[in-house]
């Protein structure tokens, strides 16, 4: 029998001391800087630690894991991080993901995680309830959007395309829609050439003139329509296609509906603004992210279908291995509704973050997100240089500070250097996008701890930035 390098009592005091550290650090979060970068020396020297061959001290491993490698990288639990969606995650949730990580149940079968499985699938049968689908439904909790996105496309090939016209198919898309989009797009065989990026209109929704125009050319051309891909909240502006008249499409063309709702569809759980997703219910799958706007760690995704004899159509097997552990009756066991063979039980952390919040409560701090965004617009038409770009709308504003006596490229410059100076100064975490050619900063304010206070200061520093960039342009 090899000695124990460590024992249960030292991993025992490690955790605790681990977790009164943690809450420490959280407690402080406010007050640090938005980005910890690292340096090339520190790379250099975490590259040098290689692996040992006699164990280490488990006390000395934890501290260079929290000091030297959890401590670089963005902030996104931090209150002024207005940055990407993939957002702050509630301690609720956190707690729940050491539970279930604790436990370590394979949540792949029914039999092997009878319970679990139960939470799981009672949980997408509440958020199919959200999303207006019926007792038909069903889904699946996935690592992310990406995935999600992924398995219903696969569903949408199997459903409506034969083997026989696969090579035909064709997807719609629009110029806003996300990138995970196209990626699984080729991963199932659908090459670039086969994909078709609709614009969209000035409040950058699909335009769905073109869309008829396009599916009509390539049917005329004998290729297969068979998907088009809807969005619930676009990452740059928080645009809302018009599921109602691409569902007419749709259902004129035998197509299959998806909604890319990876952000924007936990506005299902509000009560003032959930009539911004009419029509989503007409949809025949919706990607869903836990860990954007339901405050979730990651990776907690769902893909939600409104039948889900599709989703067992085309991820159903049964190995002889698997027999013994084939599902009970009234149950299904999650390897057969996705990818996935092995996975976690995802879906309780977010069960548990509801139990003890409620609903209503998720609902409220989603509605915040959507009151910092219009408070920050209010703040930067303050401001006669801000052009909004884009207003207010599903937490997301985009702007730009506009001279007159600039050119395009000179803007694009600006805005540039205001956002370095922003991140540089470690305050507030403000990123540029491009909206129809132009370099713009954008602001996604979904954190439920983010205040009036921050969002305005952080403006005002903004100005500041700008009337440093200008003076300085005007001296030289």
């Amino acid at each position: 029998m090899h000695e124990k390098i460590v024992t249960s009592k030292q991993i025992e005091n490690a955790a605790e001391e681990f977790i009164r550290n943690f809450f420490s650090y959280y407690r402080k979060l406010p007050n640090d800087k938005i980005i910890n970068e690292i340096d090339n020396d520190k790379i250099e020297n975490l590259r040098k630690i290689g692996i040992p061959i006699q164990g280490r001290a488990i006390d000395t491993v934890v501290n260079e894991m929290v000091e030297d490698i959890y401590q670089y990288g963005n902030n996104v639990n931090h209150p002024r991080y207005l940055g990407f969606i993939p957002g702050p995650a509630s301690m609720l949730s956190w707690l729940g993901d050491v539970m279930t990580s604790a436990f370590n149940r394979h949540a792949g079968s029914w039999v092997s995680c009878p319970a679990a499985s139960c939470i799981e699938q009672e949980l997408i049968g509440w958020l199919c309830n959200q999303a207006g689908f019926t007792e038909k439904s069903g889904g699946l909790f996935v690592s992310g959007g990406s995935m999600a996105n992924l398995t219903a496309m696969t569903v949408a090939r199997d459903k409506i395309l034969s083997e026989e016209t696969q090579h035909l198919g064709v997807a719609y898309v629009s110029e806003q829609t996300h990138s995970s989009v196209a990626k699984g797009l080729r991963i199932i065989g659908i090459p670039d050439s086969r994909i078709r990026r609709i614009p969209v209109d000035s409040y950058f929704k699909m335009d769905t003139d073109h869309l008829t125009c396009s599916i009509q050319k390539d049917i005329d051309e004998g290729l297969a329509p068979f998907i088009v891909i809807a969005s619930a909240g676009t990452t740059n502006t928080g645009s809302i296609d018009p599921f109602e008249k691409i569902s007419s499409i749709c259902q004129r063309y035998g197509m299959w509906m998806h909604v890319d709702g990876a952000f924007g569809a936990s506005v299902l759980l509000t009560k003032t603004h959930k009539n911004l997703l009419k029509g989503i219910e007409l949809s025949d799958s919706i990607s869903w992210d836990a860990h954007k706007w339901l405050f979730q760690t990651y990776a907690c995704g769902m893909i939600l279908v409104k039948n889900r004899e599709n989703l067992m159509n085309s991820f159903h097997v049964q190995p002889e291995y698997l027999k013994d552990l084939g599902a009970v009756q009234d149950s299904f066991n999650p390897w057969e509704m996705g990818i996935e063979l092995t996975r976690p039980a995802r879906g309780l952390k977010l069960w548990f973050t509801l139990q003890v919040m409620g609903s209503d409560a998720i609902g409220a701090a989603i509605e915040h997100g959507f009151q910092l965004a219009e408070w920050a617009e209010d703040e930067l038409k303050k401001n006669k240089e801000i052009e909004i770009v884009s207003p207010a709308q599903m937490a997301i504003v985009n702007f730009r500070y506009s001279p007159r006596n600039m050119t395009e490229h000179q803007k694009d410059e600006l805005n540039q250097q205001i956002s370095k100076k922003m991140l540089d100064s470690g305050y507030a975490g403000i990123f540029t996008t491009e909206i129809n050619g132009k370099k713009v900063l954008r602001i996604c304010a979904i954190h439920p701890d983010t205040t009036e206070a921050d969002i305005r200061n952080t403006v005002r520093l903004l100005n500041r930035y700008f009337e440093e960039l200008v003076s300085f342009q005007r001296t030289e």
